[in-house]
């Protein structure tokens, strides 16, 4: 799957692209104050390129071949569906490239793979002060009225 918008690519990410992905994950774990093992940096990308693995990484790439956006995406079973479910882990865009439709082509790229894989659901969260990614999301998807716990194990 590769597509292409104005003067930009949207394609899996390959192993050459190591160089431009970490920073890139390293900026979106930092936007929700986050930090990770160093490890976990080897073994995301591991996954992430696993065919045999149910995780995903899309990147948009410019015109100069440079990585302007990531997606992280998982398939995963559900109870309500006889289909798999498609979440959209974590989606990122450079500042710089912010405002050119990047995130929304991440975000329907991530749906045709959801499709191509007949996945019955696609869906991602984020935090509710995300204002600006949340006018995005509020123009492509519908917000589901959940709210997420989590309990520390």
């Amino acid at each position: 799957m590769t597509t292409s918008l104005t003067q930009q690519t949207i394609r899996p990410l390959e192993p050459q692209d190591r160089t431009q992905w970490e920073p890139m994950w390293r900026a979106y774990l930092a936007f929700y104050e986050t930090t990770l093992p160093e490890a976990q940096y080897d073994l995301t990308w591991q996954r992430l390129l696993d065919a045999s693995e149910p995780m995903h990484a899309l990147g948009a790439f410019d015109a100069n071949d440079r990585l302007a956006g990531i997606a992280h995406i998982i398939f995963h079973r559900s109870c309500w569906l006889p289909e798999s479910t498609c979440y959209l882990q974590d989606l990122f865009v450079d500042p710089t490239s912010r405002g050119a439709g990047t995130g929304g082509a991440l975000i329907e790229a991530t749906a045709d793979l959801a499709r191509e894989k007949q996945a019955g659901r696609l869906y991602w969260l984020t935090q509710d002060h995300n204002t600006t990614a949340r006018r995005l999301y509020d123009r492509v998807a519908a917000a589901s009225g959940f709210v997420q716990y989590r309990k520390p194990l």
